[in-house]
């Protein structure tokens, strides 16, 4: 009797390890740049983020980037002051913001062979706990086992409601920004 107790166990441990043993199709992202430009009369102005996280599931085509707000970095200390201010984006209220998307033509990008492919990107964009729609273009490159996604698009800071209500500031932000992604994975 004890050696089928023993048996079962064994036999469960070994189905276990084979089901939650197996390579993930999820890949994390080991490197990313979101920089984040305007352009207004008075100044441009733009801000950099190299410490957000990624993860694509090739299989299902889901891309997740969680962006800590107070990641950027400007290049003058009183744009990163009035950057995360309770008066423009208030980042210790609102320190992530979150793109949750899919790719929509996942069948025509191949993860296992060298190449360049175009991917269209839908789902929602999350800032200052304000979600949108979103549906945008990127690249996807393979080579080797280095995977990189890019995109460069564009946001309006009032859908998200970001604004400057008067003052300086106000006229210096430009009303769009430029969104540039840049995220490298590796696969084992």
């Amino acid at each position: 009797m004890n050696r089928s107790i023993f048996l079962s166990i064994a036999t469960f441990l070994l189905m276990t390890v084979a089901v939650y043993g197996q390579t993930s199709e999820k890949l994390v992202s080991s490197k990313s740049n979101i920089k984040f430009f305007s352009t207004t009369p008075a100044e441009d102005i733009e801000a950099n983020n190299t410490a957000s996280v990624s993860t694509i599931n090739i299989e299902s085509g889901e891309v997740v980037f969680s962006v800590p707000m107070q990641g950027f970095e400007f290049e003058k200390s009183l744009m990163q002051k009035h950057y995360n201010s309770d008066k423009f984006l208030d980042t210790k209220t609102h320190p992530k913001a979150k793109l949750k998307a899919t790719i929509l033509n996942l069948d025509q990008v191949n993860f296992s062979e060298d190449g360049s492919y175009s991917a269209d990107v839908e789902g929602e964009l999350t800032i200052k706990d304000v979600t949108k729609p979103i549906r945008e273009k990127g690249t996807i490159t393979v080579k080797g086992n280095q995977i990189a996604l890019n995109s460069i698009f564009n946001i309006t800071l009032a859908d998200f409601q970001i604004t400057f209500a008067k003052g300086k500031p106000s006229s210096n932000i430009a009303k769009k920004l430029e969104i540039t992604v840049e995220a490298e994975y590796e696969q084992n």
